[in-house]
């Protein structure tokens, strides 16, 4: 048998202790690309792709997780965030308080920005048609020209209706009656087409310069305004009484066509109906592209205001954001503690 030298045995026994090590780091090694090679397609396969911005817009106002996320932020411009100690913060994209006798603005969100109004426009429809002087007694019929055939909307008033313009007004200011309001502007001596001209030109003498009128009824998104000529829209709005007047009742009564018994209408603004506020003038507005809208005429904190709230995300939003603006002013905000001298 062929004997090898001691160093040459030391030398084997070595290597052969060591090839395990070698075997596990290069196993460690392989593994470890592995992981790197998953990481990378996992990556790629959750790579973002172009979005269509109206599906993003959708999908952030119904995402109970952004919204709790946006609860964090702290910016002026944040819609959802926290209001800090006081401070206002609105869910509103658009808002504007101002004191109604001296012009002071108390807030302000994008007051410069033309949207779509919505129901809004029907405060307009209404200082258009009184200024005609037209009788408020007068028997109008709802027709078939009064039915909705842009936004296919439903009406509880149907065709063959007749009240008086009075009550049409009334429906159409407190229960945002779209089909009220068509017959408002149909029925003047002048004519549908005609009567939004008119709109139009009751705006210009307002100082309105940023707002344009479609329709009586606001169901046309062509209708657009921005907070601050809504704030002279609401002031103008408010000198007259038949406004102030229908624009807070609570709810009325009307015979319908076809139907035995009256047919209840309520006021869109639950802030009139449940008795807690000083409300002097009230309307609200809503169609998808305007957003749910809200403008007032309110005593708080002994301050006659104007408040705008306009393109809220959800349905009582609104509500919440007029909520937080009473509440911000009784308790003495820093703008609320500007008080009248």
């Amino acid at each position: 048998m062929r004997r090898f030298s001691p160093l040459l045995c030391c030398l084997l026994a070595l290597a052969i202790s060591a090839a395990p090590a070698v075997y596990a780091a290069d196993d460690g090694a392989t593994k470890v690309k592995k992981h790197i090679r998953h990481q990378v397609k996992s990556h790629k396969a959750y790579k973002i792709k172009s979005a269509n911005p109206h599906k993003i817009i959708r999908t952030i106002r119904s995402s109970t997780a952004f919204h709790a996320q946006a609860q964090q932020l702290d910016t002026d411009n944040a819609v959802f965030s926290a209001p800090a100690s006081g401070s206002l913060q609105l869910a509103s994209s658009k808002a504007l308080i101002v004191n109604q006798e001296t012009g002071e603005t108390l807030y302000a969100k994008g007051t410069d920005i033309p949207t779509p109004i919505a129901s809004i426009t029907k405060l307009m429809t209404a200082m258009v048609m009184l200024d005609m002087h037209l009788p408020m007694e007068e028997m109008l019929s709802v027709s078939d020209a009064d039915v909705d055939t842009l936004k296919n909307t439903t009406s509880r008033l149907r065709v063959g209706t007749e009240l008086s313009r009075a009550e049409m007004l009334k429906l159409a200011l407190m229960s945002s009656e779209n089909r009220a309001a068509s017959v408002l502007g149909r029925t003047t001596p002048i004519g549908t087409t005609a009567f939004v001209a008119a709109m139009n030109r009751k705006a210009a003498e307002l100082g309105m310069k940023n707002s344009r009128f479609a329709d009586p009824t606001g169901l046309n998104s062509e209708n657009i305004s921005t907070a601050e000529d809504l704030v002279k829209m609401v002031k103008a709005a408010y000198q007259y009484p038949d406004i102030r007047t229908v624009t807070t009742t609570p709810s009325y009564d009307v015979p319908v066509h076809g139907l035995r018994r009256m047919v209840e209408f309520r006021n869109t603004n639950v802030l009139v109906r449940n008795g807690t506020w000083d409300i002097g003038l009230s309307k609200t507005g809503y169609i998808s592209e305007a957003g749910r809208c809200l403008v007032m005429q309110a005593q708080i904190a002994a301050q006659p205001l104007i408040i705008v709230l306009l393109d809220s995300y959800g349905k009582n939003t609104r509500i919440g954001d007029a909520q937080r603006i009473k509440k911000w002013m009784q308790s003495g905000g820093e703008w609320a503690k500007r008080r009248l001298s």
